[in-house]
């Protein structure tokens, strides 16, 4: 073997991953973690495993994860095949971490969601007013699960007199959408039933996976929710769940708690507001009262007392000046309008498109005739200019020349002879007299 074919290890190594990163490039690939560990940099290694073979993996911070990485978990993971040269070893870059069959349940979200989102199910016009003072409120949830402990706890403690009733249904596992959807149609017919009529219903559970809150993306309970006639909260998962029901419903509430916080107003609150307003009522009838007293005491006090007929005699008489004064206005104000309109109707008539058509066209006659005068007066001084170069021209013309004796030469062409030089023997020349022209041939 030549000297020069022999590679180091770190150039086989890198070969190594060259072909490994250029034949395979990015993939997904399942699996069960196992040797997880977190490093202070935030970096994540864990071994990849099924029955057959495992394969060493790491996720650098800032790689994305929906889901939390431990030992046992069965994951999908999106990334690159490389090598970590220091040690020779291959390894799986991590770009993207979802929980098995994570995939197909998004996609099956998405397009749900996209198909409702197209029928008009997620509009907002469609959306019912929450009401801010209920006096009944159903809860939709596990009567056992802490959601329920939280929201009572909420309710008893901010609004005593809201009266709550828990309808139990399961929030996990197989026939939560049907419990659900039968607890709203039972609760939209609560009078039928037997039951309080609610004016709010609250959908509610604590947080979860993706499959955990699958129940809740469901069409048919979309559309239950659509059509109940009681306005309907979703208060499904944690603050960064989002699932169906919260798109279809009236309001999405970020969790149970906050649900019960939206429907149930402090009642300290409350009792500082009314306090307030009692207050400002108070002061506005004592103010009318002690109005209403100086009135009376006015006219206990006053004339209407002890001469009602001179005081009616009075008024009566200062009815009728006030009536005099009325028509003397009106009949001013009247003259005014009549002299405004007479001013406005002259202006009128001084801008008719007749009056104005006639000025018009008067001023165009009269700048016409303007007009042709300077042209006349143009084209004389013109014409007497052209009369004077003519006879400049004719004075000072070849013509005036030839009248006082004098001739010129000019070869067969007409070109001038001005220098003897320039005639050849046996050339033609023309002699031009004032009468006349002699032609002869040089010599």
């Amino acid at each position: 073997m030549e000297p020069d074919q022999v590679l180091s290890v770190t150039e086989l190594t890198r070969e190594i991953r060259e072909v490994l990163q250029g034949h395979i490039g990015t993939v997904w690939v399942e699996g069960e973690i196992s040797n997880h560990r977190l490093q202070g940099s935030g970096h994540q290694y864990f071994t990849l495993k099924d029955a057959g073979s495992q394969l060493s993996c790491v996720m650098f911070r800032g790689a994305r994860s929906g889901v939390r990485l431990s030992d046992g978990a069965q994951v999908q993971v999106h990334g690159e095949i490389s090598v970590y040269e220091p040690r020779g070893q291959y390894q799986m870059v991590v770009k993207q971490v979802q929980m098995k069959g994570q995939g197909s349940l998004q996609a099956r979200f998405e397009a749900l969601k996209r198909k409702l989102h197209e029928e008009g199910l997620f509009d907002q016009d469609y959306k019912q007013d929450i009401p801010k003072y209920p006096r009944v409120v159903a809860l939709v949830t596990s009567p056992t699960g802490a959601a329920i402990q939280d929201m009572l706890n909420i309710l008893t403690r901010r609004a005593p007199w809201i009266h709550v009733l828990v309808f139990p249904v399961r929030v996990q596992g197989q026939g939560v959408e049907k419990e659900t959807i039968r607890a709203l149609e039972m609760l939209n017919r609560a009078e039928a039933h037997g039951l309080p009529v609610p004016d709010t219903i609250v959908i509610g559970r604590g947080g979860g996976s993706i499959e955990d809150l699958w129940a809740y993306n469901e069409e048919s309970l979309a559309r239950a929710i659509f059509a109940s006639q009681i306005p309907v909260i979703s208060a499904v998962g944690h603050e960064i769940d989002f699932t169906i029901a919260d798109f279809v419903a009236d309001l999405r509430a970020p969790t149970p708690s906050a649900a019960a916080e939206l429907l149930a107003p402090d009642v300290t609150e409350l009792k500082r507001h009314f306090e307030s307003l009692s207050r400002r009522l108070g002061g506005q009838v004592m103010t009318l009262l002690d109005r209403h007293e100086q009135t009376l005491d006015f006219i206990a006090r006053g004339a209407l007392k002890t001469a009602p007929a001179y005081q009616l005699q009075t008024a009566e008489q200062a009815v009728d000046d006030l009536e005099d004064n009325l028509k003397v206005a009106a009949k001013e104000q009247l003259r005014g309008l009549g002299d405004l309109i007479q001013e406005r109707q002259q202006i009128i008539v001084e801008h008719h498109p007749r009056i104005m058509l006639m000025e018009a066209a008067h001023r165009l006659e009269n700048q016409a005739q303007q007009l042709q005068q300077k042209i006349s007066h143009k084209l004389e001084r013109l014409a007497d200019q052209v009369t004077s170069r003519a006879q400049l021209m004719k004075h000072l013309g070849p013509e005036s020349i030839l009248a006082r004796g004098f001739s010129y030469t000019t070869d067969a062409q007409g070109n001038v002879i001005r220098d003897a030089a320039d005639v050849e023997p046996g050339q033609t020349l023309v002699t031009r007299l004032q009468q006349g022209q002699v032609t002869s041939t040089a010599v």
